[in-house]
């Protein structure tokens, strides 16, 4: 059966957070695109995965049109507490930077994101397979996939977008030799809960102890999200709720702090590791987002990366498709790249202060408490921590 031809002017693969905000972007830019994902919208909408999203996303979205659910349910902090030596010291982000957070999960981002698109009236197909790009070194790629309905398309385009996260197709079309990729796997990983208990605490909560790390965020007024270091290869199923609820407790403890418990219903363990492509272009295609690198939970900064890639990549593509001319998707790669590194900085230092390596020694461990009371006593130190948690200027 020969395949159904049709075109656009990018075809993005992937319907995550930099696949929709970018197909969002381009519209405004009269730019046509089409978006390509394998899973149903019920699928994506339904997968609960949590979000702290910088002031800057915040404001691209709400600035652009999107959904401004987040102003009104999500959960804006102005600060977030370390705990350490049994103490609690806050780092005042308003009062340090003029900037906040919004904890508001990603999935909630997706269903405001795939809403917006939709009542623009926005090609987005969901259920497809079999995904192909193919001559993304020619100035005539395209993108060859099965529709829902299980018709063969060809869907040809100007530029493709690889949108499609860290499992997708888009970087296995990187030749190996025409990529460096960078990865750090971390010898830990977290243990992960959601509780039916009431907030213990107003803002997010990263805790170092001689036991390892502990972070206590919130997802509802109901419902808590909290984490701890575990072994990667940790089996959650081996855990009592008892015995969660007593290792987060004694990681947290100090000057009459405590947890509220209640019911767990799901656990898991989320492995830590941090992964960078480069470059993040090849002819015609283009990366953003998972797809192109990954961080540690610790900065809370994957949601905000795969924005910030597609604020470049927005503008990039006006310019390429006005002019013609190769040179400005030359110039996507090391402008987003900047960003990438900083956050993989930043994500770095954040995991290697607050966990205890398994090898540890009493000086690291003296030397993780000695970098804590410098970031929590300098206001300086405290300054740079609240800049690069709340974010950098979205298209610095």
């Amino acid at each position: 059966m020969n395949a159904l031809t049709t075109r656009t002017q990018v075809a993005i693969i992937g319907a995550g957070p930099a696949g929709l905000t970018l197909s969002h972007l381009l519209a405004a830019r009269g730019i046509d695109s089409v978006v390509l994902e394998t899973r149903d919208r019920e699928a994506i909408e339904s997968t609960i995965r949590a979000g702290v999203l910088e002031q800057g996303t915040v404001d691209l979205l709400t600035g652009t049109g999107v959904d401004t659910r987040v102003l009104t349910e999500g959960a804006r902090h102005d600060g977030v507490e370390f705990r350490f030596d049994g103490r609690g010291h806050r780092i005042d982000f308003a009062g340090l930077v003029g900037r906040s957070v919004w904890l508001y999960p990603q999935h909630e981002v997706l269903k405001d994101l795939i809403a917006t698109r939709l009542a623009a009236g926005a090609d987005l197909r969901f259920g497809v397979s079999d995904v192909v790009p193919t001559g993304v070194e020619t100035d005539g790629p395209a993108v060859h996939f099965t529709d829902a309905q299980g018709r063969r398309v060809e869907l040809r385009c100007d530029v493709v977008a690889g949108c499609d996260g860290s499992a997708g197709v888009s970087r296995a079309a990187l030749p190996d030799d025409r990529r460096v990729d960078h990865f750090r796997t971390y010898p830990f990983g977290w243990f992960g809960i959601l509780a039916e208990a009431p907030p213990s605490s107003p803002e997010l909560v990263y805790a170092h102890s001689d036991r390892g790390f502990a972070l206590i965020s919130t997802r509802t007024p109901e419902v808590q999200r909290m984490y701890f270091q575990c072994a990667p290869d940790e089996d959650p199923a081996a855990w009592s709720d008892a015995r969660i609820w007593d290792e987060l407790q004694a990681r947290v403890a100090g000057d009459g702090f405590a947890l509220k418990e209640g019911a767990i219903f799901q656990r898991g363990v989320i492995p830590m590791r941090s992964y960078v492509c480069d470059p993040m272009r090849f002819g015609r295609l283009m990366l953003a987002g998972d797809a192109a690198h990954t961080v540690p939970p610790t900065g809370a900064k994957g949601l905000n990366l795969a924005v910030a890639d597609v604020v470049v990549l927005a503008r990039v593509l006006e310019e390429f498709l006005a002019s013609g001319q190769e040179r400005h998707l030359e110039a996507y790669g090391p402008t987003a790249l900047r960003r990438v590194w900083r956050a993989q900085h930043f994500s770095w230092w954040m995991t290697s202060m607050l966990h205890t390596p398994p090898d540890a020694t009493p000086f690291d461990i003296r030397r993780q408490l000695g970098e804590l009371d410098m970031v929590t006593s300098s206001r300086a130190g405290a300054a740079y921590l609240a800049e690069a948690y709340t974010g950098w200027p979205i298209d610095d």
